[in-house]
């Protein structure tokens, strides 16, 4: 089984666990959990049994080394992680509605994620890898940007699949202004790439619906597109398909996604050749099938992390519907 490569974020996730009342006052009740969209992806491999490894850059503080230590504890290979001597580890609060639907605050001004620069990536970090994932979170300033286009390049000069989930948080953006364009031009160069039906109409705005077809005819081998509880929907340049969800009771839907984008990496990466795979419309259905449940069974479960299923867990979630 090849390696996957997640880059980008690893962050403190507060989770709003409680609400209480005090002299009229509301008071949230948060708890720590490790977080961070490729990082959980990463997470989510390796607890179903499958290769990943984590590249990105936390501070050396505790928060870092909390992140580090998770990492490990769940079986990610963290050889690619970096620790910056002076800037700080990410954070982010996490408020939940009724639904289990959250909010996102987020600390990340020049934070050790988004500090890695180019010349800080090494050829090893793509040993043994088949398919290099990564996020749009890595893309809301200009030097981070040229970080992540050189993880891309690399990563095509060494054979990888190139997997992206556009995963858009208009607060991590200046003044929430999200650059489309940077977000499409990185779309252009994925071989997957996974987004919400909110995501696509954010981004197909030029000529609306023609994007997708754009990235099929472009090079784009899958397009996955989600909808929270509602079907998912496939696209390939020579098929279009839905796939319907498990219906579950949400508790948190923080890592939904991730567990979707993990299922379907660790499925292709058993595959001795992962394109053809993607052009096998039994093989595709399979894996997204599998990916469904695997983001169905997350979100009965509260954080990123501990909230991921193991591959026996989703095997039995299976056998119960």
């Amino acid at each position: 089984m090849k390696t996957v490569l997640c880059f980008g974020e690893a962050l403190i996730d507060f989770l709003q666990i409680n609400q209480t009342e005090a002299d009229g006052l509301s008071l949230p009740e948060y708890r720590q959990f490790p977080g961070g969209a490729p990082a959980n992806v990463a997470v989510a491999i390796a607890k179903l049994g499958g290769a990943s490894r984590f590249a990105g850059q936390v501070g050396q503080d505790a928060f870092g080394a909390f992140l580090t230590q998770a990492l490990d504890r769940y079986g990610v290979d963290t050889q690619s992680v970096l620790h910056h001597p002076t800037a700080q580890t990410a954070m982010a609060f996490v408020s939940l509605d009724a639904t289990g639907e959250r909010t996102f605050s987020f600390y990340r001004r020049q934070t050790a994620d988004v500090v890695i620069t180019p010349d800080q990536i090494q050829d090893h970090w793509f040993h043994n890898v088949g398919c290099l994932h990564l996020c749009s979170n890595t893309l809301t300033d200009a030097d981070i940007t040229k970080t992540t286009q050189q993880m891309i390049t690399t990563g095509k000069a060494m054979g990888c699949l190139i997997s992206v989930d556009v995963n858009l948080r208009p607060s991590l953006w200046p003044n929430s202004h999200i650059d489309r364009q940077r977000v499409v031009d990185v779309m252009h160069q994925a071989d997957i790439i996974k987004l919400s039906r909110e995501e696509l109409e954010a981004l197909d705005t030029v000529v609306p619906g023609t994007l997708c077809q754009q990235l099929l005819d472009q090079g784009v081998l899958a397009l996955l597109i989600t909808d929270g509880p509602h079907p998912i929907e496939v696209l390939t340049r020579d098929t279009a398909w839905t796939q319907a969800t498990p219906q579950v009771t949400a508790v948190d839907t923080t890592a939904a996604g991730d567990a979707f984008s993990g299922g379907l990496l660790y499925g292709l990466a058993a595959l001795a050749d992962p394109r053809a795979g993607l052009a096998d419309a039994a093989s595709l259905r399979s894996m997204v099938a599998f990916a469904s449940d695997c983001g169905a069974l997350t979100v009965t479960r509260q954080g990123a992390y501990p909230a991921l299923p193991t591959h026996d867990e989703v095997a039995l979630f299976q056998s119960q519907r």
